[in-house]
């Protein structure tokens, strides 16, 4: 899965890399450990044009009565995207991009305890990962959330974790956002082999009121399972 992420990126740099029309309701600065329910910046597009704006990271299903009616869907499995109810219509016309520096999931050390680790690109990248997005109103309350796609774990995760976010590449961009076509179920898949690198991470980030630069600074060593 994918429960929490960093970006630090600028709303400015994100609209150039993008090529995205800004939104006002884009979170701003350096964020160290964005968390479910915080708002993500993300980009949308509408008739061509993209747009880059502020979801709030959790997908509302349209038959919820408040925001909290269920399970709080911060991941949509790419295997069951297009079959299930609250994902189905979404995936097939309301995909994003979610841009971050990197990710953070946990596995399980040998005294059992749960070891953060940061991944990144390989090649140093900003990530653009897969998401769905949806408006949800009820008695006047009104929000527009989002999901992101997750896929099994490629070579450089599954020693850590056995899922992780799709991260769609700059060709792909448009097809993923509907811009060129049909055809993109295909992207949901994990990285090849040497496209991701992780790293030890201290356990500061298990606490979701945690921020600050020193939450992705590498450990001096880190091995999965160390």
């Amino acid at each position: 899965m994918c429960g929490r992420f960093a970006i630090t990126l600028p709303p400015e740099a994100m609209v150039r890399m993008f090529d995205a029309v800004p939104g006002n309701d884009v979170p701003q600065g350096a964020r160290y450990n964005v968390c479910p329910t915080q708002m993500v910046a993300a980009v949308t597009s509408l008739e061509g044009v993209r747009h880059l704006r502020g979801l709030r990271w959790g997908f509302v299903p349209a038959w919820y009565e408040t925001p909290t009616d269920g399970p709080l869907l911060i991941n949509a499995r790419a295997e069951t995207i297009a079959e299930k109810p609250a994902f189905r219509a979404a995936v097939r016309a309301r995909r994003c991009l979610i841009a971050a520096d990197g990710f953070y999931e946990w596995n399980v050390g040998g005294n059992g305890a749960r070891l953060p680790w940061f991944v990144t690109r390989a090649d140093g990248r900003p990530m653009a990962m897969a998401g769905i997005w949806q408006d949800w109103e009820r008695a006047g309350q009104r929000l527009t959330g989002c999901a992101i796609v997750t896929c099994a774990a490629g070579p450089d995760m599954a020693p850590i974790h056995h899922r992780e976010p799709v991260l769609v590449d700059p060709a792909d961009w448009p097809l993923w956002l509907g811009e060129s076509g049909h055809g993109a179920a295909r992207l949901m898949r994990g990285h090849p082999e040497a496209a991701l690198r992780a790293w030890r991470v201290g356990v500061g980030v298990n606490s979701n009121r945690a921020t600050g630069a020193e939450l992705c600074a590498p450990l001096a060593t880190g091995t999965p399972g160390a």
